[in-house]
């Protein structure tokens, strides 16, 4: 078996995570510098292995449900992903920063909240904030739909 590729320069290798740079970013600039590409699975789990934070960060407060899969790569889930993991105090990408103030401020100027049906094509949308939305990002789910994101019935 081929030995794994190893990251050349571990303190890089941890700024290039502290800054927020994307795995991609990473193996892409590796590669050019090294010669040497590394995986995303490469990059976890050098991560893991240094105690730096995790990239994924669940926050039940911006994301209530349980999304289904053809759903997973809408804008507004993204965003409110992105944005959770930005009150976690991790740092984004410029261009995510850009992305999330954008949304955030449509949200804002519309009057708005997050809205997702897993029963329909599109999933998420913008409706109109109610007096039951207080200051979240999202419509709560209903008890019948926290139930179902549990798997329990009725």
């Amino acid at each position: 078996m081929a030995p794994r590729p190893r990251i050349q320069n571990a303190d890089e290798a941890k700024r290039w995570i502290e800054d927020g740079k994307t795995y991609a970013w990473m193996t892409q600039e590796h590669e050019r510098k090294y010669g040497i590409k590394i995986s995303a699975s490469g990059w976890s789990y050098f991560r893991r292995q240094h105690g730096l934070a995790a990239r994924a960060v669940a926050d039940d407060e911006l994301v209530p449900w349980s999304v289904e899969w053809k759903h997973r790569n809408h804008y507004f889930l993204y965003c409110l992903r992105q944005e959770g993991r930005r009150r976690a105090g991790n740092k984004l990408a410029p261009n995510t920063e850009v992305r999330v103030n954008g949304f955030l401020r449509d949200l804002a100027e519309n009057n708005a909240v997050v809205h997702y049906d897993p029963d329909t094509e599109e999933g998420f949308y913008l409706i109109p904030r109610e007096a039951q939305d207080k200051d979240s990002l999202v419509r709560r789910p209903t008890k019948a739909a926290a139930r179902r994101r549990r798997g329990a019935d009725g």
